[in-house]
């Protein structure tokens, strides 16, 4: 669920739901109502994209509550291919996060990594609400302590801070307002069936658009997948990738030449001899996005010798930690812009969408701590192994989440997918978004195909080293 900017462009996952027993989850919402004609679709001073010719931007103006459209506007950005007459027809691209915007990948989604979709589709993207140049939520603290990371926990004060920043819009900021702007983005681009295809939380997003709305989606992709539905209230917690942690690491040691240890053993044993063992899950999964295979020492984009991450942990077992302790250094979280990826949007959507131990964001802050306390405490170890319960409660979703201020919680999607052709791609090397996942979005998908990338990490389209899960969405959507 980490999106690491400075190496990854488009990636970044989000969401997850708590484990354990919890107090009751606030009576599901139903779909919000479209908006009223009054405040129909319609774009705003069309003009050319900065730096990316062959595509138009223009403002969308939309409603800040869908439930509500008196309560004033939004203007997003959005961006579109100048090939108005493409033979297959719109294709949706949803960067992930959430807190990333999608009009800079334009050029980088069409040129450079699906070109042979962009001959037959007219690419459109958006900047979600709260994200990118003109409209990102500002949480300097917590833009500074954690950036893009979902893992490591920014401090209460910055908390405090991003809550203050926010303010009363805090219930706007959710999945179900976004599904709703871009569904407005649909009727003012005159489609009335599209292909939406979302990266990360951007799969979380597809889904969730083509449950509310599946009259107007033709196909769906969803690669590195988040579930759009979370029925066991396991994902906060964010159990399934720390358990995913140990098929991972032996998976790559078993790779000649083999490594001839057990690396989550190691990783076991320093979850519990080290006192910093949220920010060294946090370092895996920022390390994934430089190299997929875990072991490289020398991965572009950083300084020689300083890879090989299952090594350096090894090192640090045997009682030298200091290849670790740099390495860590490097994938410390924080200082990401907030035009390339807002942590106040991120915050604000996890906190309104999540279902966490104690419940929602509408359950009162004084409550929360006990009933997070009293699920770690009856969290099986087998749950979080190679980590623990500790390091489970402690991540950013969590502790980020548990004093952020009552808000309303977003509308729970339908468990099914519509029955549309889905196709989803997953790395069987990725720690943000785990294989896991991907298997238990498809039970939910009636038409669903999954394909595994052997040796992948994170954010198929955008980052895939060799051709498997992008020649599987060419043959899914230009067959």
């Amino acid at each position: 669920m980490r999106s690491r900017l400075s190496a990854a462009l488009v990636a970044g996952l989000t969401l997850t739901l708590a484990g354990g027993t919890a107090t009751a989850a606030a009576a599901v919402r139903p779909p919000m109502a479209p908006a009223a004609p009054s405040a129909g679709p319609g774009f705003v001073s069309p003009h050319p994209c900065d730096g990316q010719p062959g595509f138009t931007c223009a403002t969308l103006r939309v409603p800040l509550d869908h439930r509500d459209p008196s309560k004033g506007t939004l203007d997003l950005q959005v961006g579109m291919s100048d090939t108005t007459t493409a033979p297959k027809g719109t294709l949706l691209f949803l960067t992930g996060g959430p807190g990333q915007p999608g009009v800079p990948y334009l050029t980088r989604m069409t040129q450079q990594r699906l070109p042979e979709l962009a001959k037959n589709y007219r690419f459109v993207m958006i900047d979600q609400r709260g994200t990118g140049r003109f409209g990102a939520i500002d949480c300097p603290k917590m833009q500074a302590e954690v950036g893009s990371s979902d893992i490591a926990p920014a401090s209460q004060d910055a908390v405090a801070e991003c809550a203050s920043v926010v303010g009363d819009r805090r219930s706007y900021y959710t999945t179900e307002q976004t599904v709703g702007d871009l569904d407005m983005f649909r009727s003012a681009l005159g489609v009335n069936k599209w292909v939406v295809d979302g990266v990360s939380y951007g799969s979380f997003t597809a889904a969730n658009y083509a449950a509310f709305h599946p009259g107007h989606v033709d196909k769906v992709v969803l690669d590195s997948v988040l579930p759009h539905s979370d029925p066991n209230h396991e994902q906060m917690l964010y159990t399934t990738g720390q358990h995913a942690v140990a098929r991972v690491l032996r998976d790559a040691c078993q790779t000649a030449p083999a490594c001839g240890y057990d690396p989550a053993q190691d990783v076991a044993y320093l979850a519990r001899h080290r006192e910093d063992a949220v920010l060294l899950w946090d370092a895996l999964v920022s390390y994934e996005f430089f190299d997929p295979s875990y072991r490289d020492p020398n991965p572009a984009g950083l300084p020689a010798g300083s890879g090989d991450v299952i090594g350096a942990m090894h090192a640090a077992r045997l009682g030298d930690p200091a290849r670790l302790d740099a390495l860590m250094k490097l994938m410390a979280p924080g200082g990401d812009p907030v035009a390339g990826f807002s942590a106040g949007l991120h915050e604000a959507t996890i906190c309104g969408d999540g279902v966490f131990p104690w419940g929602t964001s509408e359950t009162p802050v004084a409550r929360r701590p006990a009933a997070l306390e009293y699920a770690r405490r009856h969290l099986p170890a087998s749950a979080t192994w190679p980590f623990t319960s500790r390091t489970a409660a402690g991540n950013g979703f969590i502790q980020e989440c548990l004093t952020w201020p009552v808000a309303r919680h977003n509308a729970e999607a339908k468990l099914k997918l519509p029955p549309v052709p889905i196709l989803l791609v997953n790395g069987d090397h990725d720690l943000s978004t785990p294989m896991e996942w991907a298997k238990e979005e498809l039970a939910n998908a009636p038409r669903g195909k999954l394909v595994i990338v052997k040796g992948a990490s994170h954010s198929i389209q955008n980052r895939e080293r060799g051709t498997q899960g992008r020649e599987a969405v060419y043959t899914f959507l230009n067959g």
